[in-house]
């Protein structure tokens, strides 16, 4: 985890030349909607300007960054039922 005034990401990785920042979601099936809808507006904002900080004290080390979901669906025991990856889940 990357913490920041300003909020956290869970994952910070490389693939190829891109910084990828991750954001990981878990639900249970439920009234309140999936891993994917659990993304609020809020949420996204703090991990666009949690990534930005990160950016700026890196230099201008990464041109090339993007923000992903790694969205969990549990099942009614826990263990899970699937992992998606949305790439570009949050635009900055």
């Amino acid at each position: 985890n990357y913490r920041t005034r300003r909020g956290e990401v869970d994952i910070i990785a490389l693939q190829g030349e891109t910084l990828v920042f991750c954001e990981v979601r878990a639900r249970r099936p439920s009234v309140y909607g999936t891993a994917e809808e659990s993304l609020t507006p809020a949420k996204r904002a703090r991990l666009v300007a949690t990534a930005e900080q990160y950016l700026q004290a890196a230099e201008g080390r990464w041109n090339d960054w993007r923000i992903d979901l790694v969205a969990i669906e549990l099942d009614r025991t826990g263990n899970v039922r699937r992992v998606r990856i949305v790439e570009n889940a949050v635009e900055a």
